[in-house]
């Protein structure tokens, strides 16, 4: 049935570019899609959520000031994954593998997110699934998409190092194994870190946008025969349909902004942050971009690391590097506003990506 399902979705797809005027169109199209149906469903899906009393489950041990937000609702992320589905499904070409790789990993990792999301409201605690039950469900998802592309690829599979101030490009051929390897980590480290960073208002989705609409700048030079060449990118064909994804998110993103910007109305949960998270770490690898993407996700980067610090330290002599962990939070505790962690935060998120996007010039 659902193979039925996926391929009467491909031949409309591939007929409604008798409509479309040009890919620019379609680029545009996608964005305000995505943004409008998050935009115009999430005070209905808020007040769904509010009557349904599925709410935001603060964990104990958190700052003081997070317990007045333990009644805004929750799996906000729902919204942002629908959106940017429909928006892909009717102006994307669905017979573009890269398009199907990025949307199934998306909706398997979704599922994860839920059960996740899921298991917080039934059992009212903030630790859902076990992070090793989680991890296992990551990794068994994220193993079989990675050999999947491996075994469907018909070229060689790069990893492109650029050096800045230099401006070296050294590329280095993978086989399955250190493909696989470097894959893993990237998808599970910044789906997870993601999650991580996901705990004041706003202070994931903007970062998601800026990565985002630099993904698509980057999708279009690897998709460009005249850019890569003179980048010294690797020309990969057809990887511009991406382009609609990436413009997808940041669509759905700033629909979603509007109501989970500081005070937040509604959060996105697991299911949000874990499929955001991969999805903009599979369309890197896919561009064969892992370098300059980490270097855009140094804010999620940070809040993981600032986890496994203050972990290690407290495993070592039982104190705490840091006041609080992940790193937000140690902010908060030191008596800074919850607003000027969460702007400061996207400044240092917007430098980042704008480093990644000028080193490459």
């Amino acid at each position: 049935m659902l193979l039925i399902l996926i391929k009467c979705l491909a031949y409309f797809s591939k007929n409604l570019n008798f409509f479309f005027i040009n890919f620019k169109i379609r680029l545009i199209m996608s964005l305000l899609t995505s943004f409008i149906i998050t935009f115009f469903l999430s005070p209905f899906f808020i007040n769904y959520l509010n009557k349904k009393k599925i709410s935001q489950i603060i964990r104990k041990e958190g700052p003081i000031t997070h317990y007045s937000k333990n009644n805004i609702p929750t799996m906000g992320g729902l919204i942002l994954l629908l959106s940017i589905f429909i928006s892909v499904i009717f102006w994307s070409n669905l017979f573009n593998k890269y398009i199907f790789y990025a949307l199934f990993l998306m909706i398997l990792y979704a599922i994860i997110g839920f059960v996740d999301d899921y298991y917080k409201i039934i059992l009212n605690n903030s630790t859902g699934l076990s992070p090793y039950k989680k991890l296992f469900f990551q990794s068994i998802t994220t193993i079989f998409i990675i050999v999947l592309i491996y075994i469907n690829n018909t070229e060689k599979i790069y990893i492109q190092y650029i050096i800045p101030i230099f401006n070296l490009r050294i590329k280095y051929n993978l086989n399955l194994i250190l493909y696989l390897t470097f894959s893993y980590f990237i998808i599970i480290g910044i789906s997870n870190s993601v999650n991580l960073t996901d705990g004041l208002d706003g202070l994931v989705i903007m970062p998601i946008i800026f990565i985002s609409l630099a993904l698509s700048i980057l999708c279009y030079f690897s998709g460009d025969i005249y850019f890569s060449k003179n980048l010294h990118f690797i020309y990969i064909k057809n990887i511009k349909e991406l382009i609609i994804i990436c413009l997808s998110i940041v669509g759905s993103g700033l629909g979603f902004l509007w109501y989970n910007t500081y005070p937040a109305k509604i959060f996105m949960g697991d299911i949000g942050s874990l499929s955001l998270g991969c999805i903009i770490s599979m369309i890197a690898i896919l561009i064969r971009q892992e370098f300059l993407f980490l270097i855009m996700c140094g804010v999620f980067i940070l809040e993981a690391i600032s986890v496994i610090i203050q972990v290690l330290r407290f495993k070592y002599d039982k104190k705490r590097f840091f006041l609080m962990a992940p790193l937000h939070h140690h902010y908060e505790l030191k008596g800074i506003a919850e607003p000027c962690i969460i702007i400061r935060f996207w400044i240092i998120s917007l430098i980042l990506v704008l480093f990644s996007l000028i080193i490459i010039v």
